[in-house]
């Protein structure tokens, strides 16, 4: 990987986990389902903008029943189960429970496509649903019923995350990134609109709110779509895909400098769980081992 394609990793990870700082600081105002419909509008117009300046063609029309669902899918729940749960999670252990998608996506997997499950695999799973029992409070005072099903909305959020990458892989075989980016966002945004509408705050957005809204909306959500994609095409999906190992670190970071929140023993702990239940889920051991023996071969 090239210093110009580690540095494009770097900052998708940064952005990605930025989205958690943003999210914790305007869902309060505006509420889980008006910060997610504004999100995810915003960014179908960022990225409605970029095409017309690369004068690249999207047709909504043509797949338009297979946008709302995986934007339902993969926006529209997932996105407002994190902004709910961040009603009463840090920005810090919300990102870092979100690293559990890619296990998630193994099980989806096994249950939908019948992928086999290899031993080390269920034993990532199994690591993984340890890290986030530490990550919802042992050790700390840090417990109770909300802070639990805060919890369980971020890890339901990843279980959607999971079901959306096996619909896409089955329904989007020969789909565009960017056809697939805007078409989501737009389809998230057709789900959620009454939602929003009858959720709708008493009163005007504070000036840090809305800011955040459209740094989450443009920044997080359109040119991060716009990194991702670079990645994809520049170093592949398995090199890319090391970027859940980045996103919670740099969520920890960004919840500790920006909002003060305090790291605790059993969020390292956790975190590190985690992190080590996706190298096995994922088996980004065995193919970096394949690919080092290809190279010395």
């Amino acid at each position: 990987m090239s210093g110009k394609d580690l540095a494009a990793l770097f900052s998708l990870a940064a952005v990605w986990g930025a989205s958690f700082l943003f999210i914790r600081i305007a869902t309060p105002e505006l509420g889980p389902f008006v910060t997610v419909e504004l999100r995810v509008v915003i960014a179908a117009l960022a990225l409605l903008l970029y095409t017309a300046v690369i004068r690249y063609r999207f047709s909504f029309r043509a797949h338009w029943k297979k946008y709302i669902i995986v934007g339902t899918l993969n926006a529209a729940f997932p996105f407002v189960l994190i902004t709910a749960a961040e009603l009463h999670l840090t920005a810090s252990l919300a990102s870092i429970i979100n690293a559990t998608t890619p296990m998630f996506t193994a099980l989806v997997a096994f249950v939908w496509f019948k992928t086999p499950l290899t031993v080390i695999k269920v034993a990532g799973m199994i690591m993984g649903i340890a890290g986030v029992a530490v990550l919802a409070g042992w050790g700390t005072s840090s417990t109770g019923t909300i802070f639990i099903l805060s919890a369980l909305c971020s890890v339901g959020a990843a279980l959607f995350y999971g079901i959306a990458s096996n619909y896409i892989t089955k329904n989007f075989p020969d789909a565009k990134p960017l056809d697939l980016a805007i078409g989501q966002q737009i389809g998230a945004g057709i789900v959620l609109v009454p939602f929003a509408l009858f959720t709708l705050p008493d009163r005007l957005p504070s000036s840090g709110t809305i800011f955040s809204v459209l740094a989450l909306a443009v920044v997080c959500t359109s040119m991060a779509y716009i990194l991702f994609f670079y990645l994809i095409n520049k170093t592949g999906a398995l090199k890319t895909t090391s970027v859940t190992f980045l996103v919670p670190v740099f969520g920890v970071g960004w919840g500790v400098v920006f909002l003060n929140e305090t790291i605790h023993l059993n969020t390292i702990i956790g975190m590190i769980i985690i992190l080590a239940s996706i190298v096995l889920v994922t088996d980004l051991w065995v193919r970096k081992r394949k690919d080092i023996e290809r190279k010395t071969a």
